[in-house]
């Protein structure tokens, strides 16, 4: 919601039919793919979906060819859309800059890392970063519901229902992620109308809910941000920080190796140095 308003970027660029090549980041499971196929049905637009993990260049090149048909004679834009565009090397980040430059199409690039590192500078100029955030509870609860109740793309036609305390506790299970919230409340919903229920409970969430795992990465940006979090909990002198921010590295699976090393430097330049004896 964040995202759009009455006078949000976003939202005058659809309107208006103006969208810009962006790049959609934010964490797993806030919509990222699905405001990209949002904004092709607004605009009008070819939607093209293009892995980064299997597409090629030659993939690419056809696209491009199809895109340039469909502007020259029938006035269509592409949009071609990216997920995991970060997972794109340089070179195939270059292939897209001219086609992107002139406008033969629209580049919709959606990644969890910071696009400042996982983009190039010279494709990065010519696309805006638009920032997704964590969906909050509330948000959640509604997808949830919609989700509950819609018998035709939904979970309608089993006839469970839930209340508000038992959607919630899904909500918080899930960490912000709507897939993820999505998966369980599906996977539940099964298992209530193999049973014969017709209302969950909270009993029931128990076997189904896990704690959401910690956003976390072993070389890329989140791995960073842990890992000073922690040297700066030290530095603080706060004990129950630097236990939490270890912990979590360890529990994420972290090499101890790594961390014994950064918390002997820890002891070497900032102990040492304070106090030598």
């Amino acid at each position: 919601t964040h995202l759009f308003g009455a006078s949000s970027f976003l939202e005058r660029a659809i309107s208006a039919d103006r969208v810009p090549s962006l790049i959609l980041w934010g964490p797993p499971g806030v919509g990222k793919t699905t405001l990209g196929r949002i904004i092709a049905e607004r605009t009008k637009a070819r939607f093209i979906p293009f892995s980064a993990v299997l597409g090629s260049i030659a993939e690419l090149r056809e696209i491009v060819a199809a895109a340039q048909e469909s502007k020259d004679y029938r006035g269509e834009r592409t949009i071609v859309f990216v997920d995991e565009i970060h997972r794109f090397n340089k070179g195939q980040q270059d292939a897209f800059l001219p086609h992107v430059e002139n406008g033969t199409i629209t580049l919709i690039g959606a990644t969890t890392e910071n696009p400042s590192f996982a983009v190039n500078a010279a494709l990065l100029s010519r696309c805006k970063v638009i920032r997704l955030e964590a969906l909050n509870e509330e948000a959640l609860v509604e997808v949830l519901t919609r989700a509950l109740n819609d018998s035709t793309n939904g979970l309608g036609a089993s006839g469970v229902e839930a209340g508000s305390d038992v959607l919630s506790l899904i909500a918080q299970s899930a960490g912000g992620d709507a897939r993820r919230a999505l998966t369980t409340l599906e996977a539940i919903v099964e298992d209530a109308a193999r049973k014969k229920m017709t209302r969950l409970t909270r009993d029931h969430l128990a076997e189904f809910i896990e704690r959401a795992p910690l956003l976390y990465d072993k070389s890329g940006e989140e791995h960073y941000n842990v890992i000073s979090a922690f040297i700066k909990s030290m530095r603080g002198s706060d004990p129950d920080a630097a236990v939490y921010w270890l912990m979590r590295m360890v529990e994420a699976g972290d090499d101890p190796l790594f961390l014994l090393r950064r918390m002997i430097i820890f002891a070497s330049e900032d102990v040492g140095n304070a106090d030598p004896q």
